[in-house]
């Protein structure tokens, strides 16, 4: 009998020093896919009836799918800069746009604070490959890259021409015709018979710069990583930032064929004009929004939007052969997938076609989170940060949160076993020094400081932003109070911007 528990005593003691010591290949896998212009309105899972995603509808049904997920903005135009130096150094905006500056400067332990690094730090075999377009060094933060788009978009005639952009915005200043020195690609369609731009025509460079389509590309070098992962006792990171759906959304023929013009419905709340362009921070000369012609017509934004839909679809299917992927190599039990796009896109809603705008359609995006301890088919409508991403992927590793990650981990959330709300004071939202907007119980309050103006949405009642309130006196103390939790979450944002300057009289 002594000899029976002594033996049991030294099998246990095995048992439990081999999980105590237990080898870096049993921590998970993480599969992050990153999609650029990504809009949450874009799924089919999640409402959208037109649009043929069945990859992303797969993991909405496998996993859970945080139904309010949002970017805080950004501090220029590229609205990715911001929402990529987020992720990477989990900071909030302002603070990451510090150490966007640092990392240009090559400053290394700014490079040592980034997930890549603190991911590699704990074991994990790191790789990235795709869009970048932040101040980082991408080989200071992964350990592996592949075909790294440092600029983020395919080539752009406006943009990627000397000189062309501050042609534009100078004619713009002195009221002259700026539309008429805009290359093809933009301000289309103008008509029916407008064939300057075919989205599917590879002559036009773009997405098939290199001869195969972007999309593809990324989608190989995740295979190819994965393949050689599979390989090896260390768990892996990796960081797979599409392209698509940005602009110039392109894609092949067969899927531009899934979306017959005749079938796609405007907006509800599509606007030939908004009415606030300039006072938004000269949206009237943003890239994103020369796109189209001004006024919007009927025509074309019906145009953007199949061609946005298709290089969605396009990118659906490639996410797909990742998936399988991953099956094949039996790697699915120990790997937790996320999905999201660092911000969303107006397409013709508001009148506007980019995302330098505080407008749901804009700011809210798709967040799926799979993997082999969360629920399936579940939804948690919780208002968290896409950036909450990188403190998820921590905590799976075993990683002690660092002080300087300002965003939280929503694990807790997934498993429906939170306590209290993670964003109790609102969502922030900034663009430049030209918008600020808070969202919290239900309402949204936008500030456009440089006329002074605001604007006031019941979300619950108006999720489509079309009914201003701000004007009826019956929602003066709402406006205040908004204002009043704005102020309070510019102070733990390190908000440079004083709004007193402008809306002292909210206060009176």
């Amino acid at each position: 009998m002594l000899r029976q528990l002594l033996a049991t005593f030294f099998l246990l003691f095995i048992s439990f020093t081999i999980n105590a010591e237990a080898p870096a290949s049993t921590k998970p896998n993480i599969v992050f896919l990153y999609a650029d212009d990504f809009a949450y309105w874009a799924i089919n899972a999640l409402g959208n009836e037109i649009i043929q995603t069945p990859n992303l509808d797969k993991l909405v049904a496998q996993g859970v799918s945080f139904s309010n997920a949002f970017n805080m903005g950004g501090w220029n135009g590229a609205i990715c800069i911001a929402s990529r130096s987020m992720l990477i150094s989990g900071r909030s905006i302002w603070k990451a746009n510090e150490i966007n500056r640092q990392w240009g400067e090559g400053n290394t332990a700014a490079h040592s604070q980034t997930w890549g690094r603190l991911m590699s730090n704990a074991g994990y075999n790191t790789f990235a490959t795709g869009k970048w377009h932040i101040q980082a060094d991408p080989e200071q933060v992964f350990e592996e890259t592949v075909n790294i788009n440092p600029g983020g978009m395919p080539p752009d005639h406006l943009t990627g021409t000397p000189g062309l952009y501050d042609r534009v915005r100078e004619a713009y200043a002195n009221g002259e015709d700026f539309y008429a020195l805009l290359p093809p690609g933009y301000n289309r369609p103008l008509s029916e018979t407008d064939d300057s731009w075919t989205a599917s025509d590879p002559v036009h460079n773009g997405y098939w710069t290199d001869g195969t389509h972007w999309s593809e590309v990324q989608r190989g070098d995740a295979i190819n990583f994965i393949d050689a992962a599979s390989r090896s006792e260390d768990p892996f990171f990796l960081y797979l930032a599409f392209n698509a759906p940005h602009d110039s959304r392109q894609s092949p023929k067969e899927f531009l064929d899934l979306y017959p013009l005749e079938d796609i419905p405007l907006p509800e709340n599509w606007l030939p004009e908004y009415p606030y362009l300039d006072e938004m921070g000269d949206l009237r000369v943003m890239r994103d929004e020369m796109l189209g012609p001004v006024p919007r017509t009927p025509y074309a934004i019906r145009t953007h939007i199949r061609e946005y839909y298709a290089i969605i679809s396009h990118l659906d299917a490639q996410i797909g052969l990742i998936l399988q992927a991953l099956e094949e190599k039996e790697l699915m039990d120990n790997t937790y997938i996320f999905f999201t796009g660092d911000n969303g896109l107006s397409v013709g809603q508001h009148g506007l076609l980019g995302k330098q705008n505080m407008f749901d359609h804009s700011i809210h995006v798709p967040l799926l989170a799979a993997g082999p301890d969360l629920p399936s088919g579940t939804e948690v409508s919780s208002d968290i940060y896409l950036q909450d991403i990188m403190a998820t992927s921590l905590s799976l590793a075993g990683i002690e949160k660092p002080d300087f990650v300002d965003f939280n981990s929503f694990l807790n959330l997934a498993n429906g076993v939170a306590s209290e709300l993670p964003l109790p004071n609102g969502v922030y939202g900034a663009y430049m020094d030209t918008q600020r907007m808070i969202r919290k119980d239900g309402f949204k309050l936008i500030l456009y400081p440089r006329n002074r103006e605001l604007l006031l949405f019941d979300l619950n009642a108006d999720p489509l932003e079309m009914n201003d309130l701000s004007d009826n006196p019956q929602y003066a103390a709402k406006v205040r109070n908004l204002f009043e939790g704005l102020l309070n979450l510019q102070v733990q944002m390190e908000d440079p911007l004083d709004l007193m300057d402008s809306f002292s009289f909210l206060m009176d």
